[in-house]
């Protein structure tokens, strides 16, 4: 990742100005010639020189090391995306702890709202979160599987004699030397994103120890995304259903949420809402109850 310091002293700047001296315990009043910090009280909280301040804010010094980031991110009272920009700006890594569970509760009204394609929402490490009324339908309720086995990455790479803990009955995948090389990369690409969180890698050392394909491809070291696939959904009471799998990703906390929807022809859009109408205790060419359709299951 490379600095862009021609960036880093204008927001600097910015930040540096709208800092009250009240709000980090320095005098304010009539005799300050700014209403933010001064460049001196900004060198003072971050425990570096004025001279210093003066060359990052023109632009005029190498990039500050992961200790001055930080404590300039502390000192200019960042928020975390704002911390996050300032890390890349001065080109770092920004700094992540433990992958996120937390939904928002836009995403939240999001999955309540897509009745109609079975939804769910999983971390950066593939853990599951959030599911709606219709992927129950559609693969079987993920309640019955301790949370810990509620896991993408585990069901795809599984230890010998474990059972699928993310789908009740069979699902095939068309191109599964893709999806486990996609699946692999997607992994990869959240540990340079959550060097911090011992919950990824222990996932990694399971699935290394584990389970010899993923081994394989994991020292690869391949990068990248898992954005869809199709699949083929055995359900017992609709039969086989075609679907495709789309997965989007949520800002900075990289969740996904993965929508699957019926592939053509037209039978597998009837087989899915089969599967609904089953779900839902209705007959089984019933449309689905709508007061069921938007309910969703947490974690």
């Amino acid at each position: 990742m490379s600095a862009d310091l021609a960036k880093l002293g204008p927001m600097l700047r910015i930040w540096r100005d709208r800092v009250p001296p009240e709000a980090v315990g320095l005098p304010g009043g009539r005799r300050r010639r700014v209403t933010g910090l001064r460049r001196e009280d900004l060198a003072q909280l971050a425990g570096i020189s004025v001279d210093y301040v003066v060359r990052l804010e023109q632009g005029r010094h190498e990039t500050p090391s992961a200790q001055v980031t930080a404590a300039l991110a502390r000192a200019l009272r960042l928020t975390s995306a704002e911390r996050d920009h300032l890390y890349r700006l001065a080109g770092l890594a920004p700094p992540h702890g433990e992958v996120p569970d937390h939904l928002p509760p836009g995403l939240r009204r999001m999955l309540d709202r897509l009745g109609d394609a079975a939804v769910a929402v999983f971390a950066a490490d593939w853990q599951l979160i959030r599911w709606n009324r219709s992927w129950t339908a559609l693969l079987g309720d993920p309640e019955a599987t301790p949370p810990a086995l509620r896991n993408f990455a585990r069901d795809t790479f599984p230890a010998a004699g474990a059972a699928p803990g993310l789908s009740r009955w069979p699902v095939t995948s068309l191109d599964r030397a893709a999806l486990e090389v996609s699946v692999v990369s997607d992994l990869r690409r959240a540990t340079g994103r959550f060097p911090g969180s011992e919950r990824l890698a222990s996932l990694v050392r399971d699935l290394t120890a584990g389970n010899r394909r993923f081994a394989e491809l994991w020292s690869s070291g391949a990068v990248g995304a898992h954005r869809e696939e199709h699949k083929i959904v055995r359900h017992p009471v609709s039969g086989p259903i075609d679907v495709d799998c789309d997965v989007l990703t949520d800002g900075e906390a990289e969740r996904k949420i993965v929508v699957l929807t019926p592939a053509p022809p037209a039978e597998n859009e009837r087989g899915f809402r089969r599967a609904l109408a089953a779900e839902a205790g209705g007959p089984p060419d019933a449309p689905p109850d709508a007061s069921r359709e938007g309910a969703t299951r947490s974690v």
